[in-house]
């Protein structure tokens, strides 16, 4: 899906801490967490890499950050729309990994490319067979999808919300040493999502908007008992 267009600008966030709670999340509220982490990372990205203008951002409390959330409707909404049919992709355990790719609108050329693999813990079964996912958005690309048979230890709620905001904290800090964006730029959003997945007529299948000669800079991750996510932004150097 294609985004609404850009204007300007620059970044920031704070800090805070949140309350201990020891439980086990089900495979359901698993789900729900690693879609909301996706629906906060696309704002914080747009707003930290300066696709929108700092104006346009409000302040929430989440993950126990000061987390900024885009105000502009237009903005709202289609990252709206992206959500409503993530959640569903997620709790059909459909997804591998979700891209956001910013875009130069003049040169049409992607210049940042931020990606978090999926991999949901499965037990071990002879009879499964591994699925394949494609990139949701313009050009059909098969890649097999990461699955992983141990579950991960039980965690608390505070440490699965501490190693979230350990990312958050990563991607604020990014900006020290990607490269400023310069000139108009725009976003897609890509998901990696099975072969055999419902697709709305909305969505279209999409090359994998790599960068060319990439710089890849792996940051790190999170995991429940039933999930696991990993980040790496690639970027092109400047000339």
């Amino acid at each position: 899906m294609s985004a609404p267009p850009k204007r300007s600008s620059s970044a920031r966030a704070g800090g805070d801490k949140d309350k201990s709670k020891v439980h086990k999340l089900s495979l359901k509220g698993s789900a729900k967490l690693v879609a909301e982490f996706f629906q906060y990372s696309i704002h914080t990205i747009l707003f930290q890499r300066g696709v929108y203008p700092a104006e346009d951002f409000s302040a929430v409390k989440k993950y126990g950050l000061n987390m900024l959330v885009s105000s502009d409707d237009q903005v709202r909404s289609y990252i709206k729309k992206i959500m409503s049919q993530l959640d569903k992709w997620m709790l059909g355990g459909k997804i591998s990994k979700l891209v956001i790719v910013i875009t130069d609108k003049d040169t049409g050329e992607h210049v940042e490319r931020w990606q978090f693999d999926v991999q949901i813990f499965k037990k071990a079964s002879s009879s499964s067979k591994s699925k394949t996912s494609t990139p949701i958005g313009d050009e059909n690309t098969g890649e097999e999808k990461p699955t992983a048979t141990e579950k991960e230890k039980d965690k608390t709620e505070a440490e699965i919300q501490q190693e979230i905001a350990a990312i958050f904290r990563q991607i604020t800090a990014s900006v020290t040493f990607l490269p400023q964006l310069s000139g108009n730029c725009t976003f897609n959003v890509l998901v990696y999502a099975d072969a055999d997945s419902e697709v709305p007529v909305e969505w279209g299948d999409s090359d994998a908007k790599e960068i060319k000669d990439a710089e890849k800079v792996q940051l790190r991750g999170f995991s429940t008992a039933n999930h696991k996510v990993e980040t790496l932004v690639s970027y092109r150097l400047v000339e």
